[in-house]
């Protein structure tokens, strides 16, 4: 299985951390965020790593090389940073059969795992993994619609009135439906090509899509005091 990493943004907010460094590489609690990264991703199994890599994604290859503790890395450039979807896109001539997805600025102590087991389970064609926030935090983010048995009915982007209360958590499962779906999304009013805008498209086509409630937490490294706020976390502010 493939673990895809999405590490090719800028990452302005991180900045002057970020100014000539790629966001990747920027270390929190210990080692660079993709460690972080790549370790989330062996815990469910995957035996190839494919990166894709944009803003100093030079300093990325160099730095990793090949492979990761004897798995294999694969590097997928984006040259624009146009959307996750776009991002998938992207990737699609490096993946095989069912892949993985992790946002490249996610450090998660989470139940990864339950939602690779949901979606080869039931069959579906991705399987998001989501939590319940309040609904002030819904609103500034896109929300998940699910029915009684967890599964994803619709996706809805940042709503003023939620019809729910599931964000995605920036790990998914996917089929390579997905890819297909990628590439016949539109861009969004901010240009970019978007993922919950894909996954709808394969609901719209009839494709099963699944969702995992969090247990334990994935916290997005946005901003420096989000570093602070991973250490935290962690207990004793190192990773080991």
């Amino acid at each position: 299985m493939d673990g895809v990493v999405l590490a090719a943004g800028e990452g302005t907010r991180m900045r002057p951390l970020t100014a000539d460094t790629p966001k990747g590489l920027v270390e929190v609690a210990g080692h660079p965020l993709l460690t972080h990264c790549f370790e989330a991703l062996l815990s469910v199994g995957v035996d190839r790593l494919v990166v894709i890599i944009g803003y100093r994604g030079d300093d990325i290859v160099a730095h990793y090389g090949e492979q990761y503790r004897d798995t294999p890395i694969v590097y997928v450039r984006q040259d624009e940073q146009l959307g996750l979807a776009h991002a998938l896109e992207q990737a699609q001539s490096a993946v095989d059969g069912t892949f993985v997805v992790l946002n490249g600025d996610n450090v998660c102590r989470a139940n990864l795992g339950d939602a690779v087991e949901r979606h080869r389970e039931t069959d579906a064609s991705a399987t998001l993994l989501v939590e319940d926030v309040s609904r002030a935090e819904a609103r500034t983010t896109g929300v998940v619609m699910t029915d009684d048995e967890g599964r994803v009915t619709g996706l809805v982007e940042k709503p003023s009135d939620p019809p729910s209360t599931l964000v995605t958590r920036g790990f998914f499962v996917f089929e390579s439906a997905i890819g297909h779906a990628c590439a016949l999304t539109q861009p969004s009013e901010r240009g970019e090509y978007e993922l919950p805008d894909a996954i709808d498209l394969l609901l719209s086509a009839g494709h099963r899509v699944e969702a995992v409630e969090l247990d334990g937490w994935c916290h997005n490294v946005n901003e420096p005091s989000d570093i602070d706020a991973v250490k935290e976390r962690l207990g004793d502010g190192v990773d080991r």
